[in-house]
């Protein structure tokens, strides 16, 4: 073991396991021993790709768009982006202020290598999405997570990262709506987190993959949007993967300062060159074409996070917030902790979700992998009867299956 640590960069060894992939992987592993596993952990819509978007990329296969493209993205599909930050979000982007890239993780990673030197610090609330802190490793920088408190619904606002920040701070990272939380940032949190960055002269790295995902008539607002300074302070990272159920397709975007968007462009031109064709094309029709399956799908969504919301808080030891957006519940399961099972006791959410695992066969994140301790992520981008299903099982083995 050793010499094959020896073989590997320390950056690589440094760096963990997706713990969201790791649980799928299992799952999956115990469909194919024959267990009947219903998996809430995998954070991708169950809804396939709307047919004239698959059409254009049939169209484009035909039509011989297989070759090299700009390493930047089609300049069509750049204007389609610049076009579709301004109608949708308030940004006004140039073709120049926008790259394309293999989904919203690759867009964040030339980001992190583009702007942080080895001693940087980024600022990361939590709960956060498990990619970001290995990615900020690996640009040499280093993680610095602030906690955000579940009694404001997880809404960040500027109190929760400014004690975080010091002279090596480089960026602050939003997402919202938030994975694990689905919770939204309100403009007025937006507004002041602007002016914080502004004053502390640091970059807003905001991820917005889930923009469309809004419930109970909630806005989404862009900070870039709210004025030129918070424009020239912010890269906005978005990608078509769960606004049109394209997560195979790997097909992201960015747009922000053009030094910035240039910097990336040149390092993506040596890790990968340019995105695939086809999929330049799917995109260019997401976004151009009709809208009618974005709504569809998220009405379906609004629905299965009722349904999912009201089931868990109907089990004993499990309370979980609605939340504001995405398609993910955010369930705290302390009510668990100190019970007995057969494998021993529960002490934390580890525990937890390998007790719903092994017990009701239903595979759940841990709040750990988001910096969360004391909860367990559950996703409802799947079938009504699923959520039913998936939960009535947790439901009778915490019943049947803990004592206290």
């Amino acid at each position: 073991m050793a010499l094959m640590e020896t073989r590997l960069s320390k950056a690589v060894l440094g760096i963990n396991p997706s713990p969201t992939e790791a649980t799928s992987s299992l799952a999956n592993r115990m469909r194919r021993d024959g267990i009947d596993i219903i998996s809430f952990a995998q954070g991708e819509p169950d809804f396939d790709t709307p047919p004239d978007i698959s059409l254009e990329a049939v169209r484009a296969v035909v039509e011989g768009y297989t070759r090299y493209t700009d390493v930047p993205g089609m300049r069509d599909v750049r204007e389609a982006v610049a076009e579709k930050f301004g109608r949708e979000n308030g940004i006004r982007y140039t073709p120049s202020e926008v790259m394309i890239s293999n989904g919203g993780k690759q867009i964040l990673y030339l980001l992190f290598r583009t702007i942080c030197d080895p001693g940087d610090e980024v600022v990361v609330p939590t709960p956060c999405y498990v990619s970001y802190e290995e990615q900020i490793r690996l640009s040499g920088a280093s993680p610095v997570f602030a906690p955000v408190s579940e009694d404001r619904s997880f809404r960040i606002a500027r109190d929760d990262i400014e004690p975080f920040i010091t002279p090596r701070t480089k960026a602050v990272i939003l997402n919202s709506p938030n994975n694990p939380t689905g919770a939204v940032c309100e403009e007025g949190n937006l507004r002041a987190i602007a002016a914080l960055a502004a004053e502390r002269g640091i970059f807003i790295v905001t991820d917005e993959v889930y923009e469309h995902l809004l419930y109970d008539r909630r806005k989404h607002v862009s900070i870039a949007a709210l004025g030129e300074e918070a424009k020239r302070n912010t890269v906005t990272v978005n990608s078509a993967s769960k606004t049109y159920a394209m997560t195979g397709w790997r097909i992201g975007y960015a747009g922000g300062p053009e030094d910035v968007i240039s910097g990336m462009i040149t390092l993506q031109g040596h890790v990968s060159g340019n995105v695939c064709s086809v999929a330049q094309r799917a995109l260019l029709q997401a976004l151009r074409g009709p809208q009618d399956a974005v709504a569809a799908m998220r009405d379906s969504y609004a629905r299965r996070r009722d349904l999912m919301v009201e089931k868990i808080n109907s089990i004993p030891g499990l309370r979980c917030r609605k939340p504001d957006g995405a398609f993910y519940a955010f369930a705290d399961v302390t009510g668990l902790f100190g019970k007995r099972w057969r494998e021993g006791i529960l002490e934390n959410d580890l525990d937890t979700a390998a007790f719903f695992l092994k017990e009701a066969h239903v595979a759940v994140v841990p709040g750990t992998a988001f910096r969360r301790n004391g909860y367990v992520r559950f996703v409802f981008a799947n079938s009504e009867e699923d959520i039913v299903r998936g939960l009535d099982r947790i439901g009778s083995a915490v019943a049947s299956g803990l004592k206290d």
